[in-house]
């Protein structure tokens, strides 16, 4: 009787999350490990800046979830973690699909935390950030020899709504800045650049970096906004402030510095 119980104890699902990084946008450049864990899930839960083709990983009776923005239609926070935990205990392994690296400005470690409140087992499995993967894209690597000893990531907007503070420390430096979620704020970031003195240092804006729609501006770091209106560029975009885009960029930056300095005169 007891082995009886045990087997169909066995057979129940077990309730797991997997929080996986899909990656920058291109949906060759999610893992291997990330693609075994969409293979064994029984439910999915995805974001909007997810490569719905990644999804073809998952078997046929996997629920697929969308839980990101869309069309005014959007999941809080609080939704999203009773889903995780909800789908868990009916069906066994959910895994949280999240764009670029779930780690890295990703709420993957809130979700991770709830689960385990319900005694889910939980796993993270690391994406490719869009931080590092769009300015590579776009030939623009985050440090050079010579040019610069380090790199910042930060986000453009703190959960109070306010631009992180960092980005005044972070211009005190020679450090590139890699700014995420921040085109909203586009044009404080230009006015702190210039009031910092660093206006006039490189700057590029990468848009869908690593997909094929991607689209790259390059400009000055005091002209962020304009550059964005001229340019065309939109979220999701990622912000590059820094002597690097100068260096990296030789051919594009001698057409964009030629114009800079028609208008100056």
């Amino acid at each position: 009787m007891i082995q009886q119980l045990s087997r169909f104890k066995s057979l129940e699902p077990q309730p797991q999350l997997s929080v996986v990084g899909a990656g920058p946008g291109d949906p060759e450049l999610i893992t291997v490990k990330a693609i075994k864990a969409l293979e064994k899930a029984q439910a999915v839960l995805y974001d909007s800046l997810v490569d719905i083709s990644l999804l073809d990983y998952c078997s046929p009776i996997c629920e697929k979830i969308f839980v990101g923005k869309k069309a005014g239609e959007s999941h809080s926070q609080n939704q999203i973690n009773e889903l995780i935990v909800k789908k868990a205990y009916e069906l066994g392994h959910v895994v949280r699909l999240k764009g670029g690296d779930p780690f890295v400005f990703g709420r993957g470690q809130e979700e991770i935390d709830y689960a385990r409140q319900f005694g889910l087992q939980t796993a993270y499995i690391p994406g490719i950030s869009s931080s590092y993967a769009a300015a590579g894209a776009a030939d623009i690597p985050l440090t050079i020899r010579g040019v610069n000893e380090s790199f910042w990531v930060m986000t453009g907007t703190k959960s109070d709504g306010t631009l992180s503070n960092d980005l005044h420390l972070g211009l005190q430096s020679t450090a590139t800045l890699v700014i995420l979620m921040g085109m909203h704020r586009l044009g404080e970031i230009s006015r702190i650049c210039q009031e910092a003195g660093k206006g006039h240092i490189s700057a590029a804006i990468v848009q869908q970096g690593t997909t094929s729609a991607q689209k790259l501006g390059v400009g000055l770091a005091g002209e962020l906004e304009n550059l964005a209106k001229n340019e065309d560029l939109s979220n999701p975009a990622v912000i590059i402030i820094g002597e690097v885009v100068r260096h990296s960029v030789g051919d594009i930056w001698e057409k964009v510095s030629h114009i800079i300095n028609k208008n100056e005169q």
